[in-house]
């Protein structure tokens, strides 16, 4: 019973040394950083630069016209 518990909490610990080094490596090479800037920032560049939007230029302007104020005394 102790030999498979053993052999358990050894793996445990060698699982979460592998993570955590895999942590540090992403953490030290700004891994997570260079992702967001190569792969993902163009991508939504993309997406958002390609939309189609309400060109405000062309929009009447009319002098006019002032919207309605009412103010409760």
């Amino acid at each position: 019973m102790k030999c498979k518990f053993g052999k358990f909490l050894l793996k445990l610990l060698g699982v979460g040394l592998v993570l955590n080094v895999g942590l540090f490596c992403v953490f030290f090479f700004d891994l997570d950083g260079k992702l967001l800037f190569h792969v993902v920032e163009p991508f939504l560049k993309n997406h958002y630069d390609n939309m189609e939007r309400k060109d405000t230029l062309k929009a009447p302007y009319e002098i006019d016209k002032f919207p309605k104020y009412s103010y409760d005394s």
